[in-house]
Order: C-alpha cells, then structure tokens, then sequence
C-alpha cells in the first residue's frame, strides 16, 4: 500500500518515516509530486488544516494520502500560537524567529505559568475514506533554548515528567513519547485495517 506524506518538511517526514518504518507500507513525501504546489494552511484549527492538505494531496495523486498539523498551545497566552505555531513570526519565519517571539511573550510570566502541551492532529484521506487520529503531550516551556536535536519549539519544551527538552532527546526517545507518535500510534491501526481491506480487495 502506498502512502503519501503530504508535507515537504524533510524533519517531519524522517520522524513519520520512522515511527511507521514496521508498517507494510511505500511512504512517498510531496517532493516526489512537484506538480503539487504551496497549500495553504487557512483553516480555524488543526483538524480543518489537516484534513485540507490530506485532501487536497489525494485529490492530485490519487493515492491514500496522509497530512498532519501540530500545534504548540500555551496556557498563558490563551492557547496561542496554536494553528500558527509554524508562522508565529510571520510567513516565512524560522524556527529560530518563532522561539524567540515565544520566549519574549512569556518574559514576564513565572515558570508556573508556563503550562503548554503538543497537539497533533493526522488526517488520512483516501477513496471513501476520511480518518482522524490526533496525540497530545503536556508539559510547559523553559526560558532558554536548550539541545540540538528536533526542530520547531523543540528546544523550548519540556514535557511532563521530564527534566529535558524535546531537543536534548534522542530520536527513539522522542518517537516514543512525542504528541506526533502518539497520534501515530493511532494512525497506524487505520492504516493497518486499510491496508488489509486493500488486500483483500
């Protein structure tokens, strides 16, 4: 069965790759299907942005089609940057713009204020087929960035029950506990029953 990861962020489709990498499954990644272009993420929350790239991949493939938008929601700052978290500086910011945005907007608040939790949500869009899984991690945001691993607010966030960031982590770690795994975990008993309806076909 193939799959295709409807994303071009290359540390996003490693993290997917890996975390499915048991599944009897041909994960293909957008740049394979250049003809797809930008989509832009305009909808009010994550699921509708999900299921938009999903659909929208789907509709130019032809292929099972898998999108996710994950999203940092901070106590504090009323769930923001939520829906925005990749473009919380702007269109084109960096990761490296988005921390510091986070870092300054949570100056003036004590560490005890700082509760934030991961949301993933995963839209799998297909021939009659419209599937969601989502996964969430709480945990708070320190006051400087710390690690080198992972990417996005990564190097800010610490999960519940845990003395590191998601940055200071190795990948197996992360890919255990991490919001994305845990909705993958999910995602993955779907495409396990798809993928043995297909055969069976």
């Amino acid at each position: 069965m193939k799959v295709v990861i409807a994303t071009h962020n290359r540390h996003k489709v490693q993290e997917i790759r890996d975390i499915l990498s048991e599944q009897e499954i041909e994960l293909l990644s957008l740049d394979s299907f250049p003809e797809i272009g930008e989509i832009i993420e305009d909808g009010d929350t994550l699921e509708d942005n999900a299921r938009k790239k999903a659909r929208t991949v789907y509709n130019a493939t032809g292929i099972l089609s898998l999108a996710d938008d994950t999203g940092l929601e901070v106590e504090a700052l009323g769930g923001r940057p939520g829906v925005y978290s990749a473009r919380y500086s702007g269109e084109h910011a960096t990761y490296e713009q988005n921390n510091r945005k986070l870092l300054g907007e949570l100056k003036k608040f004590p560490p005890e204020k700082r509760k934030a939790k991961f949301r993933c949500v995963i839209s799998i869009i297909g021939k009659g087929i419209d599937e969601i899984a989502a996964g969430e991690v709480p945990g708070r945001i320190i006051d400087e960035v710390r690690g080198k691993n992972g990417f996005g607010y990564d190097p800010l966030f610490m999960a519940d029950g845990y003395d590191i960031t998601y940055a200071e982590m190795d990948s197996d770690l992360k890919n255990k506990l991490s919001h994305r795994a845990r909705a993958l975990e999910k995602a993955k008993i779907i495409l396990t029953r798809l993928s043995g309806e297909n055969r069976a076909m």
